[in-house]
């Protein structure tokens, strides 16, 4: 199983950048893809953006052209880069992994380890 710790999460203005990142630790040789997800109170959790070992990536419409995902097989770490950021993009975001082939989904069905999450507040 590997583990996940999300940090870099924080509060930004409307139209500002931010980094989240994603340190994996233990068995990460073993997952076919990692991918970003978000949730607000009462509603489903979302997926964002997802990466493939070989480096395929996929991206939620709301996000595409704004987020970017990235990983860094040296440091186990996943990264997202956020611009543009708007209210709505305020949530709790979590990385997951997945030890079988997903094929760049953003369904969190997909995926079975998850990290504790990180804020991200984004104000008008």
């Amino acid at each position: 199983q590997v583990q996940l710790v999300e940090s870099g999460g924080g509060s930004v203005q409307s139209g500002g950048s931010l980094r989240v990142s994603c340190a994996a630790s233990g068995y990460t040789y073993n997952h076919y893809c990692m991918g970003w997800f978000r949730q607000v109170p009462e509603k489903k959790r979302e997926g964002v953006a997802a990466i493939e070992v070989s480096g395929g990536t996929s991206y939620s419409d709301s996000v595409k052209g704004r987020f970017t995902i990235s990983q860094d097989n040296a440091k186990n770490t996943l990264y997202l880069e956020m611009s543009a950021l708007k209210p709505e993009d305020t949530a709790m975001y979590y990385c997951a992994a997945s030890s079988y082939p997903c094929s760049l989904s953003l369904s969190p069905s997909t995926y079975n380890s998850w990290g504790q999450g990180t804020q991200v507040t984004v104000s008008s």
